[in-house]
Parts: C-alpha cells; structure tokens; sequence
C-alpha cells in the first residue's frame, strides 16, 4: 500500500487546535497508520481463518478456568499446566485439545464480544476513524486496488440501495448459520466479503476503496451512525477559496469530493486530508448538529429504509430470536401443525452447515423448519416494526411539515445503541459461560436504554415542535413520534428484563 503523494502543512499552526494537530499528524504519518492496519489484517486473518480448521471446542469448555471442562483430573491438570514429567501419547492429545478449545473460544470472544460491540460504539463516538484507519477489510480493499487493473467504476455499482440489501441478507444469512456460534460460518460470511472485497479493489478503483464506498455490508450502518458522532473533520469553504498557493488533489481513498464534503457519513476519518489548504481540521460538534441544523448531506430514501427497516427491524428481530419463548412456542406449534398432517420433510435435518447450521458433534442441527421459523420472525418482525416506524414518521413529518427522512435520523440514537446493547449480548453470554458475575450488566443495560431513547424523543421534539412551532398537528405529530420509541423500547425490555 502507498502513502499519499503529497503532504500537508497547514499556513497558520498558531490557530490549529489540538484535536486539529491530532489531524494534522494523521497526514504526516500514514506509514504508521498503515503499518498498524497491516497488523491488524495479520490479526483479523488469524481471528477468522484459524478457528474454523480446529474442532469445534468440548460442550464444557471454558476460557479461564482451570479445569476447562475436563473429564478427569488427569485432564484438568494437563489443561491447567501441561507440565507432566513423562506424558503420554493420550496425555499430549488431550493438551492439545485443551488449548485448541481455549483458541477457538479466545477467537470467539474477541471477535463478537469485544471487536464488533466496541466498533459501533468507536462510530458513534468518533466517526468512521475505524475504517480509515482501522479496518482490515478496507486496507486490503484499498492495496488491491492499487495494485490491480484499475477498470473504471460500472454504473449499477454507484447504485445507494447496495448497502441496504447487503445488510440486510449478510444478516439474516448469519442468523441462519449460526455466524456467532461456529467459527466455520464466520469464515464464510466475513471470508467471502473480505475476498469480494479484494476482487472488487483489484478490478476497480485506481488505489481507490471501491468496496468500502458502495457495497460493504455495513457501510451503510456506518454512515448513519457517524452522523451522531461528537468529533468530524470540517471543511471551512472560505479558507479552502483564499488558499493562496495551488495544491495537488486530497488522496481520498473512499472517492469523496473533499471540498465539497458536508458532515461525516461518508468520511473515513484517515486523516489524509487535515490541513489541505489550511481548510481542513479535525473539530469538535455537538453530537446532533448533522440532525437539527443545516450540517451533513440530507438524509436519502435508502438511508431511512436502511434505519428504519434494517437497523430497527431486522437487527432486533436478529438478536431477539434466540431468547423469545414466543419464537419456540410459535415453532412447536407449526411442528404439531406439521404432524397432525402428516407433513414430516420440513422436521428434516439441514442438508449442509453452509445451508442451515449443522453440527452433530455440538448437538446443533437445525431442521428446515428451523430455517423458515427464523425467517418468519426476521421478517414479521421488520415489517411490523419498522414498517411501525416508517408510517409514524412518515405520518409526523407530514403533520409538522418536514422531511420524513430527516425526521427518521431522530432515531439514531435508539438504533445505535440498541446495536451495541445487541451486540454486547454476545459479551455477556461469554462472560456468564466462565463464572463472571455481571450483577452490574442490568443497571447498566437500563441505564443505557433510557438514554437512547431519551435522546431520541428529545431529537423528535426539537425537529417537530420547537424547529417547526407549536400547534395542534404538531402535537399530534409529536405522539405519533412516541410511538416507534415505545414499540422499540418494550422490545428490548422484554429481550434483557422479562424473557
């Protein structure tokens, strides 16, 4: 990968701030910065590749404590210590095994407790620095277009609705496979779009992060939520037109028209731009400014689809099926439907762990009605809330007179930190598998929520009643507003405090 082709200084560091200067050694060291993403592609390769050639972990398997699951205490020692005088064929196995378990476990926990939670949280706090900086997928993306054809960006590519549809079936396509449970189908989901990614840098782009800009799966989640984010690079227009001395152009890996550029949806935050023609800083905002004032791109359709219907419904119905006693009950009573008839092929086991999960050696097979029980939940749960959110906000911004679409962005936060809340189920239910106590994890889950959707309803009265007057329809519009909030809110009460 290669640097950028030109370097840049700003004319007045007296007035640069510190967060500016933050910037502006972004610019100055991209060898370090890429020298840490190389590091992290070697990370991530390792993370997914490797756990996926192991055998899956011992049903008791356990990350820190001592006796791992072990069947005997012969076994416990040999997995505590390993240090037997004169071990056995049997006895070295059984180390092995041990540690193969603890591996693939570690993998686990790093990648769906720890990495994916914390990366939305870094979005919605500092933008998409995670991207420009951090993310694996994107580095090797933007190395292979440097390196490759460099064919010209085909038009049904640009298309905005990608992102959406990839969302939208890498996630219920991973709920099928059981992605945070086998390393096998992590490998296939997040293999398969880090070499698409790789073949797309290679074909298009010219040194360009093709991929990242129009197709990633969850480029689209990004985009919204660095909307909320408190730091962004800002472009000062006055400053960019009196730059006294003529400049090369920005290397912008995600193909942005920098001077042009409003808010931080689609910025990666590389840093590669601070300071380009003394109008470009790394700044501090407030965390709604892309929302109630005049700052950021307006909002398009598929963005509000894509937090609406994927965000809010299809995410939701994703985590909330695996703990929702009303999913089995509906899934025992379309067996006995099934049996009373005599209709027995849908009882049948998948054919194929790429297909449905299976894995007899982990008591995990899913049948095919399974398969369609999680399909059903995922979509009667997408229509019916989000198509609740889309016609309450569609209704409101039609009472107030606003655009629907930046109406909608007033969920952001909810939708945020209902991803990380999520997402961090995946933390919890590692932690409790080792014995951790997490009496704290409720409060904090709580605590969480009231803030999420008090931002919101607070976002929701400032764009419908103080941005737009107090009046009768308005009011109206206002509780309609409160209306996707409850639904949304009762949803996770249930998934974290009742089921």
């Amino acid at each position: 990968m290669q640097t950028a082709a030109i370097t840049l200084y700003p004319l007045r560091p007296e007035r640069r701030t510190r967060l500016a200067r933050l910037g502006d050694w972004m610019a100055r060291h991209r060898r370090a910065i890429i020298i840490v993403q190389w590091l992290i592609v070697v990370f991530y390769l390792v993370l997914v590749a490797l756990p996926a050639f192991l055998p899956h972990p011992h049903p008791e398997a356990r990350l820190f404590s001592s006796d791992f699951g072990a069947s005997s205490a012969i076994d416990r020692s040999i997995c505590s210590t390993g240090a037997l005088p004169a071990p056995t064929p049997t006895e070295k196995a059984a180390y092995i095994a041990c540690w193969q378990d603890r591996l693939v476990l570690l993998a686990q926990y790093l990648f769906w407790g720890v990495w994916w939670p914390f990366v939305i949280l870094s979005i919605m706090l500092m933008g998409r620095v995670w991207c420009g900086v951090l993310c694996p997928e994107g580095a090797l993306a933007e190395f292979a277009s440097r390196h490759g054809r460099g064919g010209a960006i085909p038009k049904w590519m640009r298309w905005g609705g990608w992102p959406v549809v990839a969302f939208i079936l890498t996630t219920v396509y991973g709920q099928l496979v059981s992605v945070y449970d086998y390393p096998q189908a992590a490998l296939l989901i997040l293999g398969g779009s880090t070499v698409a990614a790789v073949g797309i840098g290679w074909m298009y782009g010219k040194g360009k992060r093709v991929w990242c800009r129009y197709l990633c799966p969850v480029s689209g989640v990004f985009s919204l939520l660095a909307r909320i984010a408190p730091l962004h690079f800002r472009i000062d227009r006055a400053a960019w037109d009196a730059y006294p001395q003529r400049s090369a152009a920005v290397d912008c890996a995600p193909l942005l028209d920098v001077k042009h550029m409003k808010g931080a949806g689609q910025c990666h935050a590389c840093g590669r731009c601070s300071g380009h023609r003394d109008a470009v800083t790394l700044a501090a905002r407030s965390p709604n400014a892309e929302i109630l004032g005049a700052q950021g791109e307006a909002p398009r359709t598929h963005d509000a689809v894509l937090l609406l219907f994927g965000m809010l419904g299809v995410a939701i119905g994703a985590f909330q099926w695996t703990v929702s006693p009303w999913f089995v009950r509906g899934k025992q009573a379309a067996a006995e439907w099934l049996v009373a008839r005599d209709i027995f092929w849908p009882l049948g086991d998948s054919p194929a762990w790429w297909l449905l999960t299976r894995y007899p050696e982990a008591g995990d097979v899913f049948t095919w009605l399974d398969g369609a029980a999680i399909l059903a939940w995922i979509c009667i749960y997408s229509i019916v809330l989000g198509g609740l959110a889309w016609l309450a906000v569609r209704t409101a911004a039609q009472l107030a007179g606003i655009d629907w679409r930046r109406l909608a962005l007033g969920l952001l936060p909810l939708a945020g930190i209902g991803l990380f809340l999520g997402l961090s189920m995946m933390s919890a239910t590692h932690l409790r598998a080792e014995g951790i106590a997490l009496d704290w994890l409720t409060p904090l889950r709580a605590a969480l929520l009231a803030v999420a959707l008090g931002w919101s309803a607070w976002l929701g009265w400032q764009l419908v009643i103080v941005g737009a007057g107090a009046t009768a329809a308005r009011a109206i519009a206002m509780l309609l507003w409160l209306l996707p909030l409850a639904a949304v809110g009762a949803s996770w009460w249930l998934t974290f405090f009742v089921w």
